[in-house]
């Protein structure tokens, strides 16, 4: 007999309104503050950098003025560290009034003037992981109204200071309240990163319908090792995670770090394409004030973006290692893949790797497939299944193909 505990009872209870806000159908893509700019609240000293009104804007307004809004990226989230210590006399939390002069709501109204959508953050748990107030099981309902009279756009919902059970009971219920304000706002819940991110402890089919995107692992940091740690971990599990994600529900792997201290150019090329494969949400956390060039290129890949963006919804994954080599595979519309090899090693040494499509399981094409390097912008040719495909790739580096059957035309690259 199959037994539930009395809190996921009454978690399944509050599901008689689901999420049913129809948003991210596919990936959602934008920008972020946590990595980048951590709980930095010191404006006095360090007005450019502070999560703050100024800074919001100032990259609101590199969204649209660089192109980035017109690729898909979309939201603009404010993390941690945003409001007082202390909630107002009605109970409801309120923004630094040093940082965010003009309030939130009219920070929204100017990030919607330009085409965009404001995120803002929460926590089920007494307090935020910084320390802010959070929200209780008693304070859910008027934080969503909150949020919603803000028109904010997207919530990420954090879990420091709250147990198993409170969450168990808390993340349905902020779910709940989001969908009766009626205002459609994207969903994300770190509550799998906190009890494991693996079957059975967390439920996914409940996830699923209630959270639009979740985090399953740990923070991404600044560094090579935490991109290998982070795509280890998915790829180990994936027979678990792949089958959960899908348009409006995905598995978040966190941070694009692309553009910042901690990757090199091949390594900036190795998150982007693993992320990719992976289905993941493409949210930035870094200064698009300053960025390099080759950074921004990297990140305004049309054709990396396409793929990401494929409206299958399906999670890709690692189907064989060699050695240092890595191949990871991700299925698209309309009999069309993505591959990319990951050289994983760092001895200074690029790898030589042949393989063919018939290797690798795509054989559907009667009339060959046409083959783009992705990172490249080049298109490589027509092959049949069984042409040898011959790449070398960099040390912790990575080749990204796209193949699509040769009957068909090739999006803009």
């Amino acid at each position: 007999m199959y037994l539930v505990s009395v809190a996921t009872f009454l978690a399944l209870s509050v599901l008689c309104s689901a999420l049913d806000n129809g948003l991210v159908r596919t990936p959602p893509m934008g920008w972020m503050t946590w990595e980048r700019y951590r709980c930095n609240i010191d404006c006095k000293t360090d007005p450019e950098n502070c999560i703050g009104e100024y800074l919001i804007k100032s990259i609101a307004d590199k969204l649209v003025d660089s192109g980035w809004r017109d690729l898909g990226y979309v939201y603009i989230s404010i993390d941690d560290c945003w409001s007082l210590k202390n909630r107002d006399s009605n109970g409801r939390l309120q923004p630094d009034p040093d940082r965010f002069p003009n309030g939130i709501k009219t920070l929204a109204d100017y990030v919607h003037a330009r085409g965009l959508k404001l995120g803002i953050y929460g926590d089920m748990g007494k307090y935020t992981c910084g320390g802010y107030p959070g929200t209780t099981l008693d304070t859910i309902k008027i934080d969503a109204e909150t949020f919603a009279s803000w028109e904010v756009d997207m919530l990420k919902f954090d879990g420091c200071y709250s147990n198993s059970s409170e969450r168990e009971l808390g993340y349905p219920k902020m779910s709940a309240a989001l969908n009766a304000t009626g205002r459609p706002i994207l969903y994300s819940c770190s509550w799998p990163a906190y009890e494991g991110g693996l079957p059975p402890k967390v439920n996914y089919t409940l996830l699923g319908e209630i959270c639009n995107m979740w985090r399953n692992y740990g923070d991404i940091q600044d560094s090579w090792g935490s991109v290998l740690n982070i795509l280890e971990w998915y790829a180990v599990n994936q027979d678990a995670l792949q089958p959960i994600a899908g348009p409006g529900r995905w598995n978040d792997p966190d941070m694009l770090i692309v553009g910042n201290f901690g990757l090199s150019y091949e390594q900036s090329k190795s998150q982007l394409a693993i992320w990719t494969i992976l289905a993941a949400p493409l949210i930035m956390s870094n200064d698009l004030r300053t960025i390099s060039e080759d950074a921004k290129d990297l990140l305004q890949n049309r054709l990396m973006i396409y793929i990401n963006q494929d409206s299958l919804g399906k999670q890709g994954k690692r189907i064989a290692t060699a050695g240092c080599l890595e191949i990871w595979l991700r299925e698209l519309v309309d009999g069309q893949y993505a591959v990319a090899v990951l050289n994983t090693g760092t001895d200074g040494l690029p790898k030589r790797f042949t393989t063919s499509l018939a290797q690798l399981n795509i054989t559907g094409s009667i009339f060959g497939y046409k083959l783009y390097d992705v990172f490249e912008k080049e298109f490589l040719g027509t092959v049949k299944s069984r042409t040898g495909i011959e790449m070398s790739i960099n040390p912790s580096g990575v080749v990204m193909l796209f193949i699509r059957p040769a009957a068909t035309r090739h999006p803009t690259l």
